[in-house]
């Protein structure tokens, strides 16, 4: 009875040693996940399976879908594809506007659009446009990431629209099929293409340029069939659309910075559960870093096969006179944006 006694006693206490190990062992394995950050499962809920139409008025070259394809890639990767991004390139579900307004009614959930077009339903996008506002790119992504431009983008929301990210079209410089451009007299009498966006008018119309708006697919019709005698856009839309076909001569006067933005739906933001909203907001801020770096690694080769294709390109126009010829617009427009242009401009002084 004794030896039995001894060997229970015994026995009872390995199993009390057993259990208190492995309770401290589980301890210390959902303490180590803790502390690393490691989710405890795969996600909190289940996440729904979702598919998300992008829409761009640009074709497969464009900077616009390198970044579109990232926010593509990241966002699968993220919810182990349960969220699916379909992109239609090529302004296949309208122009920039057409695409703004399905985003409002839900017919369209998301896009990468310019910043002039977004200016007409949000008024405080146009200080983006004033003409040589930023005097470099790392000055324009100071401001459009920080408060300034998160409060902007913030008021989207207004009109039924979510802002995600500033992504980038670039510094716009001018294109023509008739002579090259050095100073703001060489303008005179050309027609050129620009935004539908009043800043864009005003600026080229101080230049001596007869400015028309018109959309981008109506301007590449006008240029093919010499309506108009050019356009004004960025290096990467230059040579993603071999304007050196239509145009002789590009002149890098860097007027204006045009930033693209990743914008949803509001509806469509909505009705996303909230893991998968943060998954896509930060899919679009890396997405549009992306974008930034692939426009600055690419615009020198850019610009060398624009040369080979016969575009004539002056490098150094004298920018002092055309920042001169703008001050009309700035007289003009400077009290439209409350605190905005002064703000901006003490920040990138």
């Amino acid at each position: 009875l004794g030896d039995n006694v001894n060997h229970n006693a015994r026995f009872t206490a390995h199993a009390a040693s057993c259990y208190t190990s492995k309770f401290k062992q589980l301890n210390l394995t959902l303490l180590c996940a803790g502390l690393l950050g490691l989710p405890l499962m795969a996600h909190a809920e289940e996440i729904t399976p979702t598919n998300l139409r992008l829409a761009t008025v640009v074709n497969t070259e464009d900077t616009y879908h390198i970044a579109a394809e990232r926010f593509q890639q990241l966002v699968r990767e993220q919810t182990d594809g349960a969220v699916s991004v379909e992109i239609f390139p090529n302004a296949s579900l309208g122009d920039e506007r057409t695409i703004l307004e399905g985003m409002q009614i839900g017919t369209v959930d998301m896009g990468v659009i310019t910043n002039g077009p977004v200016a007409n339903f949000v008024d405080e996008f146009s200080v983006f446009e004033l003409p040589f506002l930023f005097p470099s790119a790392e000055s324009a992504y100071s401001v459009l990431d920080g408060e300034i431009g998160q409060e902007i983008l913030g008021k989207l929301e207004n009109v039924n629209l979510k802002g995600l990210a500033f992504a980038e079209r670039g510094f716009r410089n001018i294109t023509n099929s008739q002579h090259a451009i050095n100073a703001p007299q060489d303008l005179e009498g050309l027609t050129l293409r620009v935004i539908e966006n009043e800043v864009y008018v005003d600026t080229f119309r101080e230049l001596g340029a007869n400015a028309v708006p018109m959309a981008w697919t109506e301007a590449l019709t006008a240029l093919q069939q010499g309506t108009i005698d050019g356009q004004e856009n960025p290096v990467n839309a230059i040579h993603a659309f071999n304007l050196a076909e239509t145009q002789d001569y590009l002149t890098m006067t860097r007027h204006i910075y045009a930033p693209a933005i990743f914008i949803m739906s509001l509806p469509a933001w909505n009705g996303l559960q909230e893991e998968v909203q943060k998954i896509v907001l930060d899919a679009a801020s890396e997405a549009s870093s992306y974008a930034r770096e692939q426009n600055a690694i690419m615009e020198a080769e850019q610009l060398a096969e624009l040369a080979e294709a016969g575009m004539e390109i002056n490098e150094s126009p004298e920018i002092a006179a055309f920042q001169e010829a703008v001050a009309p617009v700035y007289e003009k427009y400077g009290d439209q944006f409350g605190d905005y242009l002064q703000r901006i401009q003490e920040e990138v002084k």
